[in-house]
């Protein structure tokens, strides 16, 4: 598991590209729901800073908060009604799939601290979902997991730990349901 990042107050820079972010993203990348406008998508994500290679799909409904967060790799793909809560890195590996309604989240707070009413005890640290691995629908991704290789999580789940490769998981909080098998080798 990635090691969290405690933050304070966030920057004034960060604020206003918070905010030019989301009246790009009303403007220009939401209202254009079809197959043929990814690129143009696609070339939205990249003038805010993200890297995202140009056979990945992400669909106009997803939520992306800071979209110089985000990388993702050949074929990797963000479904309809993702949310990516992103204060830290997200990265998808080739080809790896996160269904519609789900919702990676790389923030949290400090329970920790007396006081938990202001935004200085907030934590962050990054989700990575490596190569083939597959967020099924309405999943829930918390900040510093790691998904393996051809990975899968089960629709609905919960994860809050990292989870090895070949592995499938669901349920809330997740837990093993077995190893996944492809073809007669793990290739």
């Amino acid at each position: 598991m990635n090691e969290s990042i405690k933050i304070g107050r966030v920057d004034k820079k960060i604020k206003f590209k918070r905010v030019i972010w989301n009246v790009a993203c009303a403007l220009l990348f939401r209202p254009f729901p079809t197959f043929i406008f990814w690129q143009w998508r696609r070339l939205i994500l990249l003038l805010f800073g993200a890297k995202i290679h140009p056979k990945a799909h992400v669909y106009s409904s997803v939520k992306i908060r800071e979209p110089w967060n985000l990388q993702m790799e050949r074929g990797a793909c963000l479904g309809p009604n993702v949310i990516c809560y992103n204060l830290a890195k997200i990265v998808l590996e080739e080809y790896a799939v996160v269904s519609q309604h789900s919702h990676l989240c790389t923030a949290g707070h400090q329970i920790d601290l007396n006081n938990n009413s202001n935004s200085t005890n907030i934590i962050i640290s990054p989700i990575i979902i490596h190569k083939k691995a597959w967020i099924a629908a309405s999943a829930f991704i918390g900040m510093g997991v790691e998904i393996g290789e051809y990975a899968i999580v089960g629709a609905t789940a919960s994860v809050f730990k990292d989870v090895e490769p070949y592995t499938i998981v669901g349920g809330n909080p997740a837990k093993v349901i077995k190893k996944r098998i492809i073809g007669d080798e793990k290739s």
